[in-house]
């Protein structure tokens, strides 16, 4: 499915990860690209993404004007809000193992 003709039907599910080290979004983008061995799919628009395994995908948050980091990393889901929080978590691990970024989850665990 392309991301940006999802069905407004569909429900997502979010769980987000907050890194907690300044990084810029394309930079991020790249990092998570290359640490789950993905493309960034729709470079050049708004809304790009990485597609993770088994129907998910993360895309990146930016602070907004004036705001200092933390980056906020949201991964969907249309599977479940379960799928998406593993997804995160699992997202998490591989991040802190692939760039020794401080990654906190913003969800219960």
């Amino acid at each position: 499915m392309i991301r940006g003709t999802r069905d407004r039907e569909a429900v997502e599910y979010c769980a987000t990860i907050v890194v907690r080290s300044a990084v810029t979004k394309l930079d991020a983008l790249a990092i998570v690209a290359l640490a789950v061995d993905s493309p960034v799919q729709q470079q050049r628009t708004t809304r790009p993404y990485v597609d993770l395994a088994e129907g998910a995908w993360v895309e990146i948050e930016i602070p907004k004007f004036g705001e200092p980091p933390p980056l906020a990393i949201d991964v969907y889901s249309t599977v479940s809000d379960d799928h998406a929080r593993l997804q995160a978590l699992t997202l998490l691990a591989t991040l802190e193992a692939y760039t020794g970024w401080s990654i906190r989850p913003d969800f219960a665990v």
